[in-house]
């Protein structure tokens, strides 16, 4: 019994690390308090890879921005990121993200991330 439950962790921890192409699909609502205003779904094809201690990805495709009244727009977008393992434990990251439409939007995102 303990087999199985092991099993399926050994498999994860054993895979190789993969490069290459992938397809994501996330989700995300925006809310301020209890007031729910749209709902974005992000329908990317990208290719992720890494040379050395970096780290990188580069994504794009449709995303449908649905708001609270129903009303739809779908328009292009993508994220382009990479991350660099400056440590065993400490791995620092950043991405930049933009959709396309009537006014171009563009987001930052940085961080570190320690592993004990």
């Amino acid at each position: 019994m303990k087999f199985l439950a092991i099993l399926p962790a050994t498999l994860i921890a054993a895979a190789p690390a993969m490069a290459g192409p992938y397809v994501n699909v996330e989700a995300s609502s925006k809310f301020a308090g209890t007031d729910y205003s749209a709902t974005s779904t992000d329908f990317f094809v990208g290719y992720e890879g890494s040379e050395g201690a970096l780290d990188y990805f580069i994504e794009g495709g449709p995303s449908l921005t649905v708001t609270d009244g129903g009303v739809g727009e779908t328009v292009p977008a993508g994220k382009v990121g990479i991350s660099v393992k400056a440590s065993d434990s400490l791995k620092v990251y950043g991405e930049l993200a933009a959709s396309f439409d009537d006014v171009n939007s563009y987001g930052t995102k940085a961080g570190v991330k320690y592993s004990f």
